[in-house]
Parts: structure tokens; sequence; C-alpha cells
């Protein structure tokens, strides 16, 4: 489908995602780390002199560098799937048959549509089927697919199916509450408002479920 560039802007003022996957080309991963640093960094060098900055100052000399290596190496770093984390599993010896809740981990993203920070919270809950997974994969898994350009609802769509691979159930929910620096400090500039984005499977479709999901995420158990 063609898309008029009315149509294009009118999709990314209103951050509407276009796809549950990462869009990628098939020869995404065809230039090496480093050879995109490079290409990356000819092009913040442009976008600089463009804009009148004086990269002969000391201030802006290494400028386009870092931002190339942030957006490969860090910031981006999540289009990467050879950094993705493994997904060992153990056996739920212990029977522990309730739902377990990973409330508040660090969201930290990238607006896809203008390139502007994400930051929040993401609370990821799964009930067992017979397996558990290491508590810190939980918060892995979070910050590899919040780790490129992003819309906060396929964030959350990917949190939990790629949860739902690794344990081998439906059971797993996932809520994200973040703010959108492209809409805190650009347009409309409001600073108060955040987005709140929801993924229930199998049984978090369960009224009641949900309803113990989203009591747990609500406690206040800071220390």
């Amino acid at each position: 489908m063609i898309h008029s560039d009315d149509n294009r802007d009118e999709i990314g003022e209103n951050h509407i995602a276009t796809s549950a996957q990462t869009p990628l080309r098939p020869d995404a991963f065809d230039m090496g780390d480093e050879d995109k640093i490079a290409a990356i960094k000819k092009d913040v060098e442009n976008i600089l002199l463009t804009l009148g900055m004086d990269l002969t100052d000391d201030s802006l000399k290494g400028t386009p560098n870092r931002v190339a290596k942030m957006f490969v190496k860090e910031i981006f770093g999540g289009l990467n799937p050879t950094k993705k984390p493994s997904s060992s599993t153990f056996e739920n010896k212990y029977k522990y048959g309730e739902m377990l809740v990973e409330k508040n981990i660090t969201v930290y993203s990238t607006c896809e549509h203008h390139l502007l920070p994400i930051v929040g919270r993401a609370h990821v809950a799964y009930i067992s089927n017979g397996t558990v997974v290491g508590l810190s994969k939980m918060n892995r898994i979070v910050d590899y697919y919040a780790k490129r350009p992003q819309v906060q609802e396929r964030l959350t769509i990917q949190i939990v199916q790629e949860l739902k691979r690794v344990l081998g159930t439906e059971d797993v929910a996932c809520v994200i509450d973040a703010k959108h620096l492209c809409v805190n400090s650009r347009g409309i500039r409001d600073i108060e408002s955040s987005t709140v984005t929801s993924e229930f499977g199998g049984k978090f479709k369960d009224e009641h479920v949900r309803r113990e999901f989203l009591d747990y995420i609500k406690l206040d158990t800071q220390f």
C-alpha cells in the first residue's frame, strides 16, 4: 500500500504502529556494526553541518562518532538478533501455581516516529504450566525489545509473545506505563501525560485473574 506524505505524517503524529513485528529489511544485518557506525557517523556529521554547527569545536568534534556508536551499540542494540537474551527455563519443582509478577521494570526505548525517548515502567506476569524463567530474564526481555525504534503497543505485544514462546504457555500479561518525549517535549508539549498499554494472554483474559494482576502492580512495594 502506498501512503501519501500527509498519511505518513498523520501515522507518525498519532504514534500508530503498522505491524506487531519490527519493520526490518531482509538485508538489515549484511553490514557489520563497525561499518554501520562509520556510515551513521557521516550522516550525523552532515545533519550537524546542515544545522550550521561548527564541528571543529572541541565540544562537537566527537559527537558524530558518539551518536553513531550509541545508535548501533546501545539504544538500537535490540535490533540485532545476536543480542537476544538466552531463554533458559527450569522445572517448577516447588509447584508454585499462582501468578508470578515482576513489576516496575525500567523501560528505556525510542519512538520510531521522531526518534525521541520513551521512558517508563513495565509490569510482567505469568502463571507457570510446569516451567519457570529466571527473574532477570524477564527484565532482559523487556530491555531487548525496548532497545530499538519502537511503538509502545508493539513493544507490549512483543514482550508477551516472547515470554509465551519461552515458557510454553499462553498465560502471560504485560502492562507498560511510559512517557513519550515526542509528546512531552514537542508537539502538544504535555509534560504530565503518560501512555498505558496492555496485553493479556490465556488465563489473564479472565476478569478476575486480570484484576488480581492489576491489584498486584498497584501495591506499594518500595523499600
